[in-house]
C-alpha cells in the first residue's frame, strides 16, 4: 500500500517529468485533493494568469483513501476556471479514479504546466508519468477516445474541449463520467493535452482497509442516504425539486414542470437496461439506451449507445428546455458526453438562445420543446461553427454581452446556476451566491433541509446550514471521497480510515481541515479580484416564479444582504468578504495573507 506522499511534475514544453516530495505540513493541513490542490495552486499560479496561456497550472490529482472507500472512486482536476476566473475543483468517478491511484503509486497526483508543441497524451504507470504523441486521437470524441485504449482507462477531451468551449469537460469512460463544470477540458485542449491515460489496475488494499469497507459498506446501505442512493440515485432530484417547487423550467421562468414525471425517476427506472455497478452496496447511476430522437426508436452507433444520465441532465435538457420525452433527454446527454461538454452550461445556453430568440434578440426561431433544435444548438458550440455557436461556447453571459438578452438566464461569477430555482429557497441562494467556483449547486444543498424545516428555518438557521455544508463539502472533497458515502461516515470513522494509510488525524482535526480549505480557496478567489460584489444574485431572481408550490416566490435583495452579512460574519471575513487576519492565524494560513489593495472592485473580478 503506497502512502501518497509525491506529485509528479510534468512540463509539456520539453516533455519532461520529474517526480518530487509533498512538504509533510501540507499532507497534515490539506489532505490531498481539493485542498493539496488549492494550496499548489495557490503557490504556483501567478494572479491574473491567463487559464489558456503557457503558464496555466492544471492538476489531476486523488486522495489518500481514494480505491479503498465504500462507493464510487474519484479523482480531482483542479486548475483556474476559463468561464469563471476562479478556482476550479471538478470531479469525475469510474474506473479511471481507481486505476489512476494504483498507476501513481505513491504519488498523490500529476501537476502539468507548459503546453505542448504537437497533441500529446500522459501515460501513468508503475508510479512514472511519460509524455507520448497523440495526433491521431486529436479530433476524436470522448467514447472513440477511450476505444482506442482498451487495456487502460482514460481520461480525456473530446470537440468541446479541442475547441476551447469555456465549459468543456475531461470525459472518462467513454463519457459515462466527467470532471465536469467550469472548463476544465478547455484548459486541456488549451495545453494541446489530449488524455490521461491510467495503465496499471487498482491499488490493493491491506486487511485493515478490507475490514474497514466491509463497515462501512454496511452501514451505508443501512443508512438513509444509502437507501436512497440504492433506490434512485441523483435521478429523484427532478422529482422532488418539482415536489418542493423549485425545478428549473423554461428557462428558469416556472418553478414546476408539467412534464416533470415523463423525464424523472420512474421514466430512467422504465428504460434503464440496469445499474452502472450492478449488484455493488453503492451500484451508481442507471444504465439507459439513448434513442435516435424523440420518436424513442434506437439505432446503431451514437444514438444506440448506453448512457448514464445523472440528475443534471433530465433537468437542464429536460425541463429546462421543456422536452417531456425521457428517451429525447437522454439522447442530448448523450450528445454532450460524447463532445465532453457540460450537460448544466449546454442546457442553460440552448434555454438562453430560445428565450433570446422570443424576446428578438436573435434573427433564428427557437422554441421550448424542440429536441432537434437543441441538439443542432449543442452541436454547434463545441464546433464553434456559427456565429452564435461561437458567443455560446464562451457562457451565456459572453453571449449576452454581444446579442443583448442579459439576465435571461440566472448566473453567479459567469456560471449558470444548476438543479434549483433559489426563489423558491433562500438558503440555496446564498450556498449559490458563495460557491467557489460559480453558481454551483454541490457545494450546498440546504434546499432539502429548507423544504422540510418550511417557515420555522431563521436567517441564522439558513447561514449555519450553508456553512456547515461547504465545509463538510471541502472535507469530502480534499478527501476524494464519494459525496453520498462521506455524507453517511462520521468523522471519527474517517479518522480511522486514515490511520489505517498512515494518516493519523482526530476527528475534531478534520472539521477544522474543510473550514480551512475553504477559507484557502476564498484567499486565492480574493486575489483573482473577487469581492463581495461578485457574490451577488442576479436581478433574473427578483422577479417571481410562475406556477407550482412557490408561485410569486421571489428574491428579496435587502433580506438577501442581511444573510450574506450573517454569512460573512460567520466565516470570519470582513463586509467585502475577505477573511480577516485573525480568521487566517486561526486557521493555519497567515502566511497566505492577501494585500489590502486586492477584492476592491467592481464585479468580475479578473476575468478570464
Amino acid at each position: 500500500m503506497a502512502r501518497r506522499d509525491a506529485i509528479v511534475r510534468v512540463d509539456l514544453g520539453d516533455e519532461s517529468a520529474t517526480s518530487e516530495p509533498v512538504p509533510e505540513a501540507w499532507l497534515r493541513s490539506y489532505l490531498g485533493g481539493k485542498g493539496l490542490g488549492a494550496r499548489y495552486l495557490y503557490e504556483e499560479l501567478e494572479p491574473g494568469t491567463d487559464p489558456f496561456g503557457d503558464d496555466a497550472v492544471l492538476l489531476f490529482l486523488v486522495g489518500p483513501l481514494t480505491g479503498y472507500l465504500p462507493g464510487e472512486q474519484r479523482y480531482v482536476v483542479v486548475t483556474r476556471s476559463p468561464l469563471t476566473g476562479t478556482f476550479l475543483d471538478s470531479y469525475a468517478g469510474g474506473e479511471m479514479a481507481s486505476r489512476l491511484a494504483g498507476s501513481l503509486e505513491d504519488h498523490v497526483g500529476v501537476l502539468v504546466t507548459g503546453r505542448a508543441e504537437r497533441p500529446v497524451a500522459l501515460s501513468v504507470a508503475a508510479g512514472k508519468v511519460t509524455v507520448e504523441p497523440a495526433g491521431d486521437l486529436w479530433g476524436l470524441d470522448a467514447r472513440e477516445t477511450d476505444e482506442r485504449f482498451p487495456d487502460a482507462a482514460v481520461a480525456c477531451i473530446g470537440p468541446a474541449g479541442e475547441r476551447r468551449v469555456s465549459y468543456a469537460t475531461i470525459a472518462s469512460e467513454g463519457g459515462d463520467h466527467h470532471a465536469g463544470r467550469g472548463g476544465a477540458g478547455a484548459v486541456m485542449g488549451a495545453k494541446r493535452l489530449k488524455a490521461v491515460v491510467a495503465r496499471d489496475g487498482p491499488p490493493t488494499p491491506t486487511d485493515d482497509l478490507r475490514t474497514l469497507r466491509r463497515r462501512d459498506e454496511a452501514a451505508f446501505a443501512d443508512d438513509d442516504i444509502g437507501r436512497w442512493q440504492a433506490a434512485s440515485e441523483t435521478l429523484e432530484t427532478v422529482d422532488f425539486a418539482d415536489e418542493v417547487g423549485v425545478l428549473p423550467t423554461r428557462g428558469w421562468q416556472e418553478g414546476a414542470f408539467d412534464g416533470a414525471e415523463d423525464v424523472g425517476i420512474e421514466a430512467a427506472r422504465a428504460a434503464a437496461s440496469g445499474r452502472e455497478r450492478g449488484d455493488d452496496p453503492v451500484p451508481g447511476g442507471f444504465r439507459v439506451r439513448s434513442a435516435s430522437g424523440a420518436d424513442g426508436e434506437s439505432g446503431e452507433g451514437e444514438d444506440g449507445e448506453e448512457t448514464v444520465p445523472r440528475g443534471a441532465t433530465p433537468i437542464s435538457l429536460g425541463s429546462g428546455l421543456g422536452i417531456d420525452d425521457f428517451d429525447a433527454v437522454a439522447a442530448l446527454g448523450s450528445i454532450c458526453d460524447r463532445l465532453a461538454q457540460d450537460v448544466i452550461s449546454s442546457g442553460n445556453a440552448v434555454a438562453w438562445a430560445i428565450r433570446a430568440s422570443q424576446e428578438d434578440h436573435l434573427e433564428r426561431d427557437l422554441e421550448f420543446g424542440d429536441e432537434a433544435a437543441a441538439r443542432d444548438l449543442i452541436e454547434e458550440i463545441a464546433e464553434r461553427s456559427t456565429p452564435l455557436g461561437d458567443a455560446l461556447a464562451d457562457g451565456v453571459e459572453a453571449a449576452a454581452a454581444e446579442y443583448g438578452g442579459e439576465d435571461l438566464i440566472p448566473s453567479v461569477k459567469g456560471m449558470a446556476l444548476s438543479s434549483y430555482d433559489p426563489r423558491g429557497a433562500s438558503a440555496m441562494a446564498l450556498a449559490y451566491a458563495t460557491s467557489d467556483r460559480g453558481a454551483c449547486h454541490r457545494r450546498a444543498r440546504p434546499v432539502e433541509a429548507e423544504a422540510l424545516a418550511g417557515a420555522d428555518w431563521t436567517t441564522a438557521d439558513r447561514v449555519a446550514a450553508v456553512v456547515e455544508e461547504q465545509n463538510r463539502r471541502a472535507l469530502c472533497w480534499s478527501l476524494v471521497a464519494d459525496d453520498f458515502v462521506a455524507d453517511a461516515l462520521p468523522p471519527a470513522h474517517i479518522a480511522e480510515w486514515l490511520e489505517a494509510v498512515g494518516r493519523e488525524r482526530e476527528p475534531a482535526a478534520l472539521e477544522r481541515i474543510g473550514e480551512r480549505v475553504w477559507t484557502l480557496v476564498r484567499l486565492f478567489n480574493v486575489r483573482e479580484g473577487f469581492s463581495r460584489a461578485d457574490d451577488a444574485l442576479p436581478e433574473r431572481l427578483t422577479e417571481p416564479l410562475e406556477g407550482g408550490p412557490n408561485d410569486g416566490a421571489a428574491i428579496d435583495p435587502d433580506a438577501f444582504e442581511t444573510m450574506l452579512d450573517r454569512y460573512y460574519e460567520r466565516r470570519g471575513w470582513d463586509e467585502r468578504g475577505r477573511p480577516t487576519r485573525a480568521t487566517l492565524e486561526r486557521l493555519g494560513l497567515a502566511d497566505l495573507a492577501v494585500p489590502e489593495s486586492i477584492g476592491d472592485g467592481e464585479p468580475g473580478g479578473d476575468r478570464p
